[in-house]
């Protein structure tokens, strides 16, 4: 019995080379840009805006955030770049004289972008948002205990404009504080409270210290009526620095967005149904694009091809603009740039393979 072979000798080189330089090159675009989104999370750390423990678990979602939205433009520049170098070395000539056809070398390259585009799909729809929401969770809470971060062992330090006032002995490892010492003025009483540890916790999304193993007294200073009590446990809550957490289209999961009618939701989900779409596109008008004469420079088609993209991308986010702004229907902000798209891959397999051959190919399809 016959084996059927999912790869064959070509389709081999090719996967291995376009999924080798896609990753290369996403790598590169994700390196320059989270290095400058590094740089504003050190910014935010020097300003006491976040912890230094938080900045490693935000920089590693900047990376899934970065990963998802540089897929696209990946896939085009490996593209040109594999098939352009295959072009340069008369590897394409080869191939063609050996009956290998345009068809064929669509079906190579899709089977290289197959997992990709089902990895974007994933990064995208259901990854991205909830880094995007993990990412506004962190720094939120970050700022809300802003003063708690001021605590410093050894010292008395200041909270909530001077209402509470803590003296720690000393802060583990595990910032478990010890031997705490707090006075807690509301209005005109006044509170101590003594404890062997406490720690900072998040409990329904409002900021607590919590008093570990102490005693507790509760009184108007000058009168003889105080309350005196021992715990295991005290929680205490502290007010916001900040106000609430406000949560933004980016973190919304893609199930809610797709019942929405909201326009600005719309938007980003048109945003992330974009990336799959985009490196599919992309992808078939790669193919032309990157035909280039064995004489040509390294870079062959790489110039007209960044223009090509840029301007792609620019007009997926004015047609996004103009739906939102109700100038253009929802169904036109989201396929008018995909149908231009379709006449201008038409143009270069016209001009690359000639009319009667486009001609062909649609009546072949169409029967």
């Amino acid at each position: 019995m016959r084996k059927i072979r999912l790869l064959s000798v070509m389709d081999r080189m090719m996967v291995s080379d376009l999924l080798k330089t896609i990753f290369s090159v996403l790598a590169v675009l994700v390196i320059i840009i989270v290095s400058r989104n590094f740089i504003k999370i050190l910014q935010m750390a020097v300003d006491g805006l976040i912890s230094t423990e938080a900045i490693f678990g935000i920089l590693g979602l900047k990376i899934i955030l970065a990963s998802a939205s540089f897929l696209v433009p990946s896939v085009f520049v490996s593209v040109l770049m594999v098939l352009g170098r295959m072009y340069r070395d008369q590897e394409m000539s080869a191939l063609s004289s050996a009956g290998a056809g345009v068809g064929r070398f669509y079906l190579a390259v899709f089977k290289a972008i197959t997992p990709v585009v089902l990895l974007s799909i994933w990064l995208a729809l259901y990854v991205s948002p909830w880094a995007a929401d993990k990412v506004e969770q962190v720094i939120f809470e970050q700022k809300q205990s802003i003063g708690v971060r001021a605590i410093a062992e050894g010292k008395f330090s200041e909270y909530n404009q001077g209402n509470l006032i803590f003296y720690v002995e000393s802060i583990g490892a595990d910032n478990v504080m010890h031997d705490v010492f707090v006075q807690n003025k509301r209005g005109n009483d006044e509170g101590i409270v003594t404890a062997e540890t406490a720690e900072v916790r998040i409990i329904d999304g409002a900021l607590y210290i919590v008093f570990i193993n102490g005693e507790r007294v509760q009184g108007k200073a000058g009168e003889m009526d105080f309350i005196f009590e021992t715990f295991g446990e005290y929680a205490m809550r502290l007010e916001a620095s900040v106000g609430a957490k406000e949560s933004e289209r980016e973190g919304i999961e893609t199930g809610v967005l797709l019942q929405t009618q909201n326009l600005d939701e719309l938007r980003e989900l048109y945003r992330r149904l974009s990336i799959p779409l985009s490196i599919i596109v992309l992808t078939v008008m790669a193919v032309p694009l990157a035909q280039v004469s064995p004489r040509s420079g390294v870079y062959g088609n790489l110039v007209t091809a960044f223009l090509i993209y840029f301007s792609f991308a620019n007009f997926e986010k004015v047609s996004a603009s103009w739906m939102v702004e109700g100038e253009i229907s929802t169904w036109l902000g989201f396929w008018g740039v995909y149908m231009l798209a379709s006449v201008f891959i038409v143009f270069l397999l016209v001009r690359l393979y000639g009319l009667a051959w486009v001609l062909m190919k649609l009546r072949g399809a169409a029967l």
